[in-house]
């Protein structure tokens, strides 16, 4: 069944203030955030905005007295608020919560009450809008007893109706409803026919969510002839989709198209895009339902162009993605639609679309990202801003470090919390900063045009894929998933499960990789499922893999090959036969290996019951989508290799009794734990660190390898954040890292790497910490960064977009390849993973992605290492040539 609604209507003080967001609900759209994009609309007739009786003229007159001053001021800043909130940007929406935040300690001083109550009000919603649930809520609370404590009804009926609106997003219905049934009387005492609707609608999407139709169907009805005698065609429109969501879940098909048409022309003639796209997509589920996929076709790519559009109007990174995560359950309703349709009409091409739909859903930030910094958006970009930008990376950098000193010793809550509101505060700045200074780019226009840089299948063929290369790319969808399996001269799509199927079979497998008991047969299961549908087209192929959902955790080195029987039905050559095929290319080392290990191998009628892992058959490559790979290959397109040939910085020094300490005792205190893992816990508290002593013996064993006129030595009090940001590292064609890793996946800008906390004195450094806003900054033309370290392959899973965390910020830097973590690493063995890992690379000559197969397959067949645990952590993601 189709999403309804997700979204109540927002309002306050009609007629006394102009922040009037009325934030309807869009079917279907649950993410915080869509309401800054398409859900604002401000009233016509809004007035000055200055509460309490004091108006625009009030603030243009001469000052009386101290008071009167202070009150002006006051009316300035809220004036000037006002103006840059009906701008509707996200940049002039912060902008905005900043005069408010001058505004209010001057109402305060003079004991404006009213004034007071309005402008908590206002920010209240601002950050209602931006998805700041919480905090939205802590100044509607704010506002609530002022308003009740000066006798404004309407501002009370107003604040309940928000209240109830942001325990509604949250998922508190029931709590929602106490507040909405609190409003409705003040509305209707108030004579507030636009706020009674709102609630009235807002009362209709609690019951619609509970599964209550009739009952909410109700209260639309009631909603319905307000918004029409008050003449707001916008309301209307939205109020229309959501009767007829209501039709469509109780089976009355016709009735719902009927209310879904009369919605259409309303929303086209407003303006308001997102409703119009919301409601083409209703229209193509009900259409979709009933059989008609050709008409169901053509509704989802008008809706597919307003979501496209619609994006592209956010220049912030971060609320892009969130936009973005809004609309991918349409992405996925439309890809679902294309694979049907090549189902009924097979020749018809259905199945590239539904791969470019796919492609198109994927990673789009991350192209966008990668494009830019080919263009180098900052060069012609204003001066004052990348001042401001750099300040704030510099005072986040700060920020988080008192975070970190702050957990190691005794601390409260109200602490805690006012740092990570500092934090917060700063995040949010700087990502305004940055969208401002992309706006101001001649360059930028270009980047963000609806579509750009997305590949269709023919593109794929051309510009990615090679003879001995094979894409596996996986959408999960709710009903059923899908697999295309792409060559450079054909495509074959797969129905497979529904993505909860999918998702436990992966996090099951996860769960026992990052064990150290944990075996290969664990795994089977997912491989039957992702693999042996394409088991006769593997052949000793490349693969390259696009993942979906909980995939991008997994290492697919380690899923065991699909079992024998499942691969000779799908092909009836000899598998012994097979083992003599064509290899790919930085395959030819390993051919004796695979032809030992490979389980088609048989004798008779008995065969091999022991899993072997897919790299002993394939080599293997992770990307994010196809499209990545072609915008890497054209940011990378003539640039030639740095000169030298490596650089490591490994085994910082953690704490002040490290024994390498000049002015400490050679006896430490420090305990060295040999099964130590190269991370920390709770956002890398340098408490927890223990010094990785293998990592050392992982570097020197790296460097042996290398002349030292080719390599930088980077240890102890020298792997540092200056190191690290020194322009020297562009010299190095090979970038390696042994250190803690540190994942923040509520701040991904957060994340990072631990450097040396203190120098060669024992003199606590400014910043120990490389982050990921740090590494965005930095040039780094490697050919290969190896993160040896825990889980810098994961990050923040966003919808649509991926797991954000450091790999993306090393591409940006300018990386063609990045080796990354998966789980918790072992510091021994990876020490021995790296050391086989490079002597492939600097001694056999094998490019970094054959070499990491290499080295993987010598750690398995070692009894010691075989575990997975050991070895399959780590990935390449990027370019393989």
């Amino acid at each position: 069944m189709t999403e309804i609604v997700a979204k109540p209507i927002e309002d306050i003080v009609p007629r006394k203030s102009s922040f009037l967001l009325r934030l309807v609900s869009l079917p279907g759209i649950v993410h915080q955030s869509l309401a800054l994009f398409i859900g604002v609309l401000l009233l016509s007739e809004s007035v000055a905005a200055i509460p309490a009786g004091i108006g625009v003229r009030i603030s243009q007159q001469p000052a009386a007295t101290e008071e009167d001053a202070t009150r002006a001021a006051a009316g300035r800043a809220y004036k000037e608020g006002d103006q840059l909130y009906q701008q509707g940007t996200a940049e002039s929406l912060r902008q905005a919560i900043a005069k408010l935040n001058e505004a209010l300690p001057l109402y305060q001083a003079v004991g404006d009450k009213k004034g007071e109550a309005v402008t908590l009000l206002g920010i209240g919603k601002i950050y209602d809008a931006l998805g700041e649930k919480q905090k939205a809520l802590e100044f509607y609370n704010q506002s609530l007893p002022l308003s009740r404590a000066t006798g404004d009804k309407v501002g009370e009926g107003v604040t309940l109706n928000n209240i109830g609106r942001v325990y509604s997003d949250l998922g508190e219905k029931q709590k929602a409803l106490e507040f909405y049934n609190q409003s409705l009387p003040l509305r209707r005492a108030t004579g507030d026919k636009v706020g009674e609707g709102a609630t009235l609608n807002n009362i209709g999407l609690v019951y619609d969510a509970l599964g209550e139709k009739q009952k909410a169907l109700e209260f639309y009805n009631q909603s319905l002839p307000l918004s029409r005698a008050t003449g707001d065609k916008a309301v209307e429109a939205r109020t229309l989709n959501n009767i007829g969501g209501v039709y469509d879940a109780l089976g009355e098909k016709q009735k719902a198209l009927e209310f879904y048409n009369q919605s259409l022309p309303l929303s086209r003639a407003t303006g308001d895009k997102a409703v119009e796209g919301v409601t083409l997509y209703n229209v193509a589920y009900l259409e979709r339902n009933r059989g008609n996929l050709n008409e169901a076709f053509i509704q989802m790519e008008a809706a597919i162009e307003i979501f496209e559009k619609l994006r592209t109007n956010v220049a912030s990174q971060q609320l892009r993605a969130s936009y973005f995560a809004t609309v991918q359950n349409y992405y996925k309703f439309y890809i679902d639609l294309l694979m049907q349709l090549h189902k009924q009409q097979p020749s018809k091409g259905f199945d590239a679309l539904a791969l470019n739909a796919s492609e198109r859903a994927k990673a789009r930030n991350l192209l966008e990202l990668l494009t830019e910094a080919n263009v180098n958006i900052r060069s012609r970009g204003n001066s004052e801003l990348i001042k401001q930008e750099r300040t704030l990376q510099q005072q986040l950098n700060a920020a988080e470090q008192s975070r970190v000193k702050l957990l190691e010793g005794s601390y409260n809550n109200k602490q805690l919390a006012e740092i990570k509101q500092q934090i917060e505060s700063l995040l949010t700045e700087l990502d305004r900063v940055q969208a401002e200074i992309r706006v101001k780019n001649p360059a930028y226009a270009a980047i963000s045009q609806p579509g750009a840089f997305t590949l269709n299948l023919q593109q794929i063929q051309q510009q990615v894929l090679d003879d001995n290369t094979l894409l596996l790319e996986y959408s999960l969808g709710s009903d059923r998933s899908y697999l295309w399996a792409v060559t450079k001269t054909g495509i074959t799509s797969y129905e497979l499960p529904k993505r909860a199927d999918i998702e436990a079979a992966a996090k099951e497998f996860y769960n026992q990789l990052k064990s150290e008991t944990g075996s290969l047969e664990s795994g089977m299961k997912l491989s039957q499922i992702l693999l042996s549908p394409v088991a006769n087209q593997l052949s000793n192929k490349r693969l390259l893999i696009v993942s979906d959902g909980a995939l991008q955790s997994i290492p697919f080195a380690a899923l065991p090959i699909p079992r024998p029987e499942i691969n000779l039905r799908a092909n009836s050559e000899s598998p012994l036969k097979r083992t003599n095929s064509k290899l790919p290319v930085g395959f030819n080392r390993l051919e004796l290996l695979a032809r030992d290990l490979n389980p088609w191998r048989v004798t008779g009628t008995n065969q091999s019951t022991s899993p072997t892992p897919l790299l002993v058959q394939n080599e293997i490559v992770s990307l994010p989508s196809a499209s990545t790979l072609g915008v890497l290959r054209s940011q990378l397109k003539g640039r030639a290799p740095a000169a030298k040939t490596v650089a490591v910085l490994a085994d910082p020094i953690f704490t002040s009794d490290d024994k390498r300490l000049t002015s400490q005792p050679q006896q430490s205190n420090t305990t060295i734990a040999s099964d130590a893992k190269r991370s920390a816990e709770e956002a890398c508290r340098t408490s927890d660190l223990e010094r990785l002593e293998y990592s050392s013996k992982e570097a020197e064993q790296i460097l042996k390898l290398v002349p030292a006129s080719q390599h930088l030595q980077a240890l102890g009090s020298k792997a540092s954040h200056a190191t690290a940001t020194s322009p020297d590292l562009a010299q190095y064609r090979m970038v390696h890292f042994a250190t803690h890793g540190c994942v923040n996946e509520d701040q991904p800008q957060l994340s990072g790497l631990v450097l040396s906390l203190f120098d060669d004195k024992g003199n606590p450094t400014n910043n120990g910490f490389l982050r990921l806003h740090d590494i965005y900054n930095l040039n780094l033309p490697a050919e290969l960064v190896v993160l040896s370290a825990c889980e810098t392959g994961l990050g923040k899973d966003v919808k649509g977009e991926g797991l954000v965390g450091l790999t993306r910020g090393f591409m940006y830097a300018g990386a063609k390849r990045v080796a990354v973590s998966l789980w918790r690493v072992n510091d021994v063995a990876t020490s021995k993973l790296m050391e086989k890992y490079y002597q492939q690379m600097l001694d056999k000559g094998l490019n970094p992605v054959a070499a990491l197969r290499a080295a993987q397959i010598e750690m398995w067949q070692t009894e010691q290492w075989k575990a997975p645990y050991y070895w399959a952590a780590f990935v390449v993601q990027g370019e393989w040539r």
